[in-house]
């Protein structure tokens, strides 16, 4: 990873950070980890947050590192968060599996292709508010 793509990964956290702190005051950025990373954003207990700000999308393989990361923090649920050029914190695109959005649901829907589970596209405004409704 070059150094600009690092800087472009590393302030798109921090937006993220700074938007999810009118919810969570604790969240921060977390520390690199190594090999058992738990998501970028850390202060928000249950949650993993994952941030991507790159120009490929690759959505399936970092939904995936997103799925480990909440299984390496022992966390409940997890969001990715893509970032969308041009448009605010709020409106950027977040994903989220559909079996962590309630237990009630409790659904078993796997991707077309029958492999993983599948996610629901939102932007990350909408994914907060979901997040906050559902109980830890």
């Amino acid at each position: 990873m070059s150094t600009k793509s690092k800087a472009k990964g590393t302030a798109a956290e921090r937006e993220v950070v700074r938007y999810l702190q009118q919810w969570w005051p604790a969240a921060e950025r977390r520390a690199l980890s190594g090999n058992k990373d738990r998501g970028d954003v850390a202060g928000i207990p249950g949650l993993v947050v994952e941030v991507k700000a790159a120009a490929a999308q690759q959505i399936a393989a970092w939904q995936r590192e997103t799925e480990i990361e909440r299984q390496n923090a022992g966390a409940d649920r997890c969001i990715l968060v893509v970032k969308r050029p041009y448009k605010s914190t709020a409106q950027w695109d977040a994903y989220i599996p559909v079996s962590r959005l309630a237990g009630g649901l409790d659904w078993e829907m796997h991707d077309a292709k029958g492999g993983g589970p599948s996610w629901v596209r939102m932007d990350l405004a909408l994914a907060v508010a979901i997040v906050r409704a559902l109980p830890l």
